[in-house]
Formats: structure tokens, C-alpha cells, sequence
């Protein structure tokens, strides 16, 4: 794993797919990577392969993605608590929560796609964003 680079990458299905030297394929779903899930098939279809072949670049999104960002093979847990709030409400915009929050919108994306599972503490700042969110629509 450690040698081998990126010879091709493609997006289908709503997963980003890429192709090592060495003949693997390895697929993440486009969940795990926000700004390209977001992204126009022109956009994600916009990157290069930098770093000796170890990652991938979108200057257009400026995203960078390591190859080693594909050997996690864990699936996003679309039942975590996070996903279910922002299902349940899907009129929440996801920028203004993180704003709100004074977080970065990828990864409170992170959370609700189930990549990135948030800590306690974390879980608790959402809750109570949204509270807020709540009170003030109640003043309306």
C-alpha cells in the first residue's frame, strides 16, 4: 500500500473511485468528501494527481485528497444522531448551523454523512445551535 500511486480516478454512483499502479481499485463514497459531493461533474472531474501520484488536487474547490484517504474502508453510519436531525429538518442549512457554531461546514457535513462521528462535547454544541435556531424561529 505504502508504494503504490494514483493512476486514475473517476466518480460513479455517487462514489469516487481510483486506480493504483499496482492494479487496485478502491472506492469511497462522496459523502466522505463533502466540497467534491457538492461539486459539479465538471468540477470533480477538474483535479490532478500531485504529490509523486499519493493525492489528488481540485484548485477549482481547493480540496486536496491523499491516497491513503481511500484505504479506510468503513461505510458512513447514515443513522447517527446528527444525520437524523438534519433528515427530520431537511429545510436546516447546513452552512449557517456550522456558521452558527463556528465551525467548518465540511465537517459538520462529516457528521451528518456519518464519516466523522463527533465527540460528546461536539454533539452537545450542536444540540444546543440548534436550540437557539429553535428559540429564535419561536420569537418569529
Amino acid at each position: 500500500m505504502e508504494n503504490e500511486t494514483i493512476k486514475n480516478v473517476w466518480f460513479k454512483d455517487g462514489r469516487i473511485f481510483m486506480l493504483t499502479d499496482e492494479g487496485k481499485e478502491y472506492s469511497r463514497p462522496l459523502e466522505a468528501f463533502p466540497l467534491l459531493k457538492e461539486a459539479s461533474e465538471e468540477e470533480r472531474n477538474s483535479f490532478s494527481i500531485v504529490l509523486h501520484g499519493k493525492a489528488l488536487r481540485w484548485d477549482s474547490l481547493d480540496e486536496d485528497i491523499h491516497i491513503s484517504s481511500f484505504y479506510n474502508t468503513e461505510e458512513p453510519d447514515e443513522t447517527n444522531e446528527v444525520a437524523c436531525i438534519f433528515r427530520q429538518f431537511p429545510q436546516l442549512n447546513v452552512s449557517e448551523v456550522a456558521r452558527s457554531m463556528g465551525i467548518n461546514k465540511s465537517l459538520l457535513s462529516k457528521y451528518i454523512y456519518g464519516i466523522k462521528k463527533p465527540s460528546p462535547q461536539r454533539m452537545l454544541q450542536i444540540r444546543e445551535a440548534l436550540h437557539v435556531l429553535g428559540e429564535q424561529l419561536v420569537a418569529v
